[in-house]
């Protein structure tokens, strides 16, 4: 298998061709995904392991429900973990066949679980690469070469667990990896700004996000805050990723949530917590909590909003405080707990149990 999305000489093709004019491309969330994610798309995954995440088209990804799809990224926590745990749920409504990347998990809080769960179960098949490798495929994406030489990778066994491959440099008659261009057919991203016509800032870190979006063949952005075109325009070095490799803009607030989001709010630690704690019994047998946790922040809500509001006002405030402030400012703050946290879980619980008997009455 030499591409797991499109080929370097489908992509030259399909990007030339593709509609480049500076047009209004504000949609639904549930209109881009629709239109763009289709069965068997390799999934280009923007963000790097808890940092902007793009939290809420993986939702909407699970609630339209695609199969077979592959995910490619460099790192990545919630977004394959989110799909993961649907295909584990409900393996005729969503489904992961593939996974090229360098990392699945929640830093501080250990690898992946269902990733584990898959793997031992052998119900999906992964590609192994180093995070500099995979951002050097997004990058002989984005500059619409067939592959790029790179020095490392050479020292161990990755190079036999991918399709990388080693040459003798014509050159300096050394041995160097050649590794393939990565062009995902759809790249899900979330930044900070964009304008109506897709030019996209993002502050902080940049991670491989700018090089996805060149590599795609689509791409769908969500935003925390939309902004006029001529603020975009004023400053032009600091648009990240330029309009015209996006199709679809979404101005969706917490659009990342529980993770980060640079200047806008930090990572919801007990949520975090709490889903990893539900994937870690899931591998051990215990289905019920994975599946109250989708069905109340997943399939049971019809957009982000409704997600966001079962989020309680304390942690959605202490994340945005925590991301604002200074350290010295940051000191005088107090986190909320976990045990509020559960309480409102549980309340939430018990109103849909006696909403369904009161219906069966």
């Amino acid at each position: 298998m030499l591409w797991t999305g499109l080929s370097p000489d489908e992509a030259r093709k399909y990007l030339e061709e593709k509609d480049k004019s500076k047009r209004d491309k504000r949609m639904t969330l549930a209109e881009a995904v629709q239109t763009f994610v289709k069965d068997g798309d390799n999934i280009g995954v923007g963000g790097f392991v808890n940092s902007r995440q793009p939290v809420a088209i993986a939702h909407e990804i699970i609630r339209q429900g695609r199969k077979d799809l592959i995910l490619s990224f460099q790192s990545a926590g919630l977004v394959p973990d989110y799909l993961l745990g649907a295909m584990a749920l409900k393996p005729d409504h969503v489904s992961v066949q593939r996974m090229e990347f360098a990392y699945n998990g929640h830093e501080y809080a250990g690898t992946s679980s269902m990733l584990r769960y898959m793997t031992e179960n052998e119900k999906i098949f992964i590609e192994d690469w180093t995070n500099f490798s995979m951002s050097a495929r997004f990058k002989a994406g984005a500059m619409g070469i067939p592959f790029m030489p790179i020095r490392s990778g050479q020292g161990g066994d990755i190079e036999k667990c991918n399709r990388s491959q080693v040459i003798q440099c014509p050159f300096s008659h050394r041995d160097i990896l050649l590794i393939p261009a990565c062009h995902p057919d759809v790249g899900i991203l979330h930044v900070q700004e964009a304008d109506i016509y897709g030019n996209c800032r993002i502050k902080g870190q940049t991670f491989t996000c700018p090089e996805i979006a060149m590599a795609s063949k689509n791409v769908i952005v969500t935003c925390e805050k939309l902004v006029d075109h001529e603020i975009i325009a004023m400053n032009p070095t600091q648009t990240s990723i330029p309009f015209f490799t996006v199709d679809a803009v979404i101005e969706l607030p917490f659009g990342s949530y529980p993770t980060v989001c640079h200047d806008v709010h930090y990572y919801d630690k007990i949520h975090l917590e709490h889903f990893k704690s539900l994937t870690d019994d899931f591998r051990k047998g215990k289905r019920e909590g994975l599946e109250d946790y989708y069905d109340t922040n997943i399939f049971e809500v019809a957009d982000t909003d409704e997600f966001i509001s079962k989020i309680p006002y304390t942690q959605l405030k202490y994340a945005r405080q925590t991301e604002s402030r200074n350290m010295e400012l940051q000191t005088h703050l107090t986190p909320p707990t976990h045990d509020q946290y559960i309480r409102q879980l549980n309340f939430a619980l018990n109103l849909k149990k006696l909403t369904a008997f009161q219906e069966i009455l």
